[in-house]
């Protein structure tokens, strides 16, 4: 990987802060948080645990449930689900899950606690088509269950986008190394440098298979085909998690979610004097979270909402207008991100289709939500469907 590395931003809860943030939790017997997580974590148990001082417990019960639950806790957007449906919001403000969820995973890394057991091995063999959160978590049911899984990769290290497209002071790279290790414990084999071009192959040999490969490729616009200085936010982002990178004095990023976030807030931090964030939405509609939001804001990244790109030149001037007033904005940069959305890449594996033993999750499973939690549930999904083809409970 390269040698940029950045500091993470978010500092975790001490014991003292985790007990008393716990203490605030209503104990709600309907536990609306639990209901909202799309992964199943259950909030609800694991703050309980916290409440009564059970650190262990907790622990415990955000693994069961969620195999990248030290990474969900920092990358999740939560106000969009668990806290979203928190009671306590109707008094003051609900409870922090990430950080309690944060806390409990890292105390589970600091004393070393092995929750997983793997049970008797049943002789079935499952491929896995993509090492993302998706396909990692696909793996971690089934090798639990007993069954032997392969795992797929065509980069050189594990992780898929959690790897190299999360900045790393939003995601330490020694935190993913840490989840993918213990999912590896159970017994699951990672083959890197491997890309499946031919799912047939796969079915040949394995008892089931699941596909997982995400979207990688970044969308551009008609307007910036050719254009030397444009480049999408899923190329750039790799780049900087791969190679040293160096940033002109003017950044200019297309788009408003997570994912443009993340780049502005990277090339202030790799030194760009003057970064400029163009977004589609204004800004009660902006789709990025409220923290993604608030660190680009603390960089110092201008942001511009509401307004449609124009025109662009090839010497990096781009013309906007204003979706609702006769307001146009010409900006000037050394570097234009492209940050709306992604793809299939051609050859890919296509669409999903229909054969008994072949099963879909991640973003090819997804029609709107791309986020991690997500991936999680459709990976959990997939292997779900898998155990029942192959005859299990």
């Amino acid at each position: 990987m390269g040698k940029t590395h950045f500091q993470e931003e978010n500092v975790g809860f001490t014991p003292i802060l985790a007990m008393e943030e716990a203490a605030r939790c209503l104990l709600c017997l309907d536990a609306p948080c639990s209901k909202m997580c799309p992964a199943g974590t259950d909030p609800a148990k694991f703050i309980r645990s916290l409440r009564f001082k059970n650190v262990r417990g907790a622990a415990k019960t955000i693994r069961e449930n969620n195999p990248l639950g030290a990474v969900c806790a920092r990358v999740c957007p939560t106000e969009h689900y668990c806290q979203k449906g928190c009671s306590r919001s109707g008094i003051d403000r609900p409870i922090d899950i990430a950080r309690l969820q944060r806390y409990a995973t890292d105390f589970e890394a600091a004393v070393k606690m092995r929750v997983y057991e793997k049970k008797k091995a049943t002789g079935k063999r499952i491929g896995i088509v993509g090492s993302g959160p998706a396909g990692l978590s696909a793996a971690t049911l089934l090798a639990r269950e007993g069954h032997e899984v392969v795992v797929y990769e065509k980069e050189a290290k594990a992780g898929g986008y959690l790897r190299y497209g999360i900045p790393s002071y939003r995601l330490p790279e020694e935190v993913l190394d840490k989840e993918i290790a213990r999912i590896a414990e159970l017994g699951v084999a990672f083959r890197f440098h491997e890309e499946v071009k031919d799912l047939s192959v796969l079915e040949k040999e394995y008892d089931a298979v699941i596909v997982g490969d995400g979207y990688g490729l970044g969308k551009t616009l008609p307007l910036f085909e050719g254009n030397r200085r444009a480049i999408t936010a899923v190329e750039f982002l790799k780049k900087v998690k791969t190679r040293p990178v160096r940033i002109p004095e003017h950044v200019l990023i297309i788009g408003g979610g997570d994912v443009a976030m993340d780049v502005a807030s990277t090339c202030k931090k790799l030194g760009a004097s003057q970064v400029s964030d163009v977004v589609y939405e204004t800004f009660p509609e902006f789709k990025a979270s409220k923290a993604e939001l608030e660190l680009a804001r603390k960089e110092n990244v201008s942001i511009y909402d509401g307004f449609i790109p124009a025109s662009a030149t090839r010497g990096g001037v781009v013309k906007f207008r204003h979706r609702h007033q006769p307001i146009e904005l010409k900006l000037k940069a050394g570097l234009i991100v492209l940050a709306i959305g992604q793809a299939r890449l051609e050859g890919d594996l296509g669409e999903p289709k229909d054969k008994k033993n072949v099963f879909y999750c991640g973003d090819v499973s997804l029609e709107g939500d791309k986020t991690v939690v997500y991936a999680v549930k459709t990976g959990k999904e997939a292997a779900i469907k898998a155990m029942a083809y192959l005859g299990g409970k």
